[in-house]
C-alpha cells in the first residue's frame, strides 16, 4: 500500500513499538493495515518528520478501540 520509503520505515517503526508493548497482537493483526492509513494521509498533508509521524502513530493505535479491529 506504501510506496514511500521514509513512509514505510514509520510505520514499521511504529507498528515494532506497538507490538513491544502489546505482546499478544499478532504480526498480521488488521491494526497495520489501519495505521499505514492513517499515517499515509498524515504523509499527504504534509507531516513529513518521522518523529511527528511515529507520535502520531502510537497515538492512533492507543486509541482504537479493541474491537475495532
Amino acid at each position: 500500500m506504501i510506496d514511500d520509503v521514509p513512509l514505510r520505515s514509520v510505520v514499521d517503526t511504529v507498528w515494532c513499538l506497538y507490538r513491544a508493548k502489546h505482546r499478544d497482537v499478532d504480526i498480521a493483526d488488521s491494526r497495520r493495515c489501519l495505521l499505514e492509513r492513517h499515517l499515509q494521509g498524515r504523509w499527504e498533508a504534509n507531516v513529513s518528520e518521522a518523529d511527528e509521524l511515529t507520535g502520531f502513530g502510537l497515538a492512533y493505535l492507543d486509541r482504537l478501540p479493541k474491537d475495532e479491529c
